[in-house]
Order: structure tokens, then C-alpha cells, then sequence
């Protein structure tokens, strides 16, 4: 079990006045119904950079025919992983159940097919590609919650891949695409 480091709400920037209305809505929704809800990966990234996130995606330990009951303006979608999509007319709110690591099909090919081991924060942390895309942000106390080393590489501007990179990109190759795009975005190396 790894120590996460935690910033509690004084000292960062994240306010929920700058995240979506309708993902602040799901996150509060979850909490309410006795889930775990946090909005996590890029959208944390990017608050802390002081940027505006492009999407904002929710990760909850409410599994994907609980989430369906308890928003009936959803949708289960994703062959790979089963994500749900909460609808707001034309747009959705895209939550995840926190997964852990799952292991290759044992026939020399890393890549892997399915991937719906579900898990909680912590597998969930080190399952992600990247540290930087590794941070979630807790609607209970508003805490930032980092088990990867992502603030410290944030304060680097460092593109880091979470485990071994070959291991990682051989597991799914558009990880190099994306460690490439991040670097240039960000300015960041890799």
C-alpha cells in the first residue's frame, strides 16, 4: 500500500466553480448515494496547470448497472472497459469505475483486450498511463490526491509513464502518441 500525498483544498488551485456544472452535479450525486466520486485524470492536470480541461471525466467505485440506476439519463458504453455516459442533452459526462491492473492473455502479446478488473483509488492511480494524468480531486473534501509522484513531475514538467514504459507501451502503443502530444502541449519532456 502506497501513501498517497494529499493537498487539501487552502493549497491548490482546483474550485469547483471552474469544473463543469453537470460534472459537479454526477460527482454530488455519487457522494450522496454513499460512492466514492472523483474527477480525475487530465481535468486535474489541467486545473492545476491553470488551464481550461477540454472534457472532465469521473472516476466512482459505483459500478457501471449501479451508476445506470442511479442516473436513469444514462447509457453503458465501451466494449475494452464499460464506462457509463451520463447525458445533458447533446453532451455527456463520461464516468469510469475505479479499475485495478489486469494481466496480458498469456500468448506473447501485451496487449490487453479486456480491462475491466474493477479496484479502488489506489490500483485505479497506478493502472493510468502517465503520472500527470494519475491525480484525482475529491468532491467530499476537496482534496488533491496524488499516489504516483504527478505533483512532483507537474513541478518538473516531466511526461512520466507510470511502470516500466516498454511494458506500458507494448500494453497499448497509442501511449507513445500520447506521451509525445502531452510533452509538446505542455512544453514538458519526456
Amino acid at each position: 500500500m502506497v501513501e498517497p500525498r494529499i493537498i487539501p483544498r487552502p493549497e491548490h488551485s482546483i474550485s469547483r466553480k471552474d469544473i463543469d456544472r453537470d460534472t459537479v452535479h454526477v460527482l454530488y450525486k455519487l457522494k450522496d448515494a454513499g460512492h466514492e466520486a472523483y474527477l480525475v485524470g487530465g481535468a486535474v492536470r489541467d486545473l492545476l496547470l491553470g488551464g481550461t480541461p477540454k472534457d472532465f471525466d469521473i472516476a466512482t467505485d459505483a459500478r457501471p448497472n449501479e451508476l445506470r440506476r442511479i442516473f436513469r439519463n444514462s447509457r453503458i458504453v465501451g466494449r475494452r472497459f464499460k464506462l457509463v455516459h451520463v447525458f445533458f442533452g447533446p453532451k455527456n459526462v463520461e464516468v469510469a469505475t475505479l479499475r485495478s491492473a489486469v494481466e496480458p492473455h498469456d500468448h506473447g502479446d501485451l496487449y490487453v483486450e479486456d480491462d475491466n478488473a474493477w479496484g479502488d483509488i489506489e490500483s485505479d492511480a497506478f493502472r493510468r498511463d502517465f503520472t500527470v494524468n494519475a491525480l484525482f480531486y475529491d468532491i467530499r473534501d476537496f482534496a488533491v490526491i496524488d499516489y504516483t509522484g504527478a505533483l512532483a513531475d507537474l513541478e518538473a514538467k516531466r511526461i512520466r509513464a507510470i511502470g516500466d514504459p516498454q511494458v506500458r507501451f507494448q500494453e497499448d502503443p497509442v501511449r507513445m502518441l500520447r506521451a509525445i502530444k502531452f510533452a509538446a502541449r505542455f512544453s514538458f519532456t519526456i
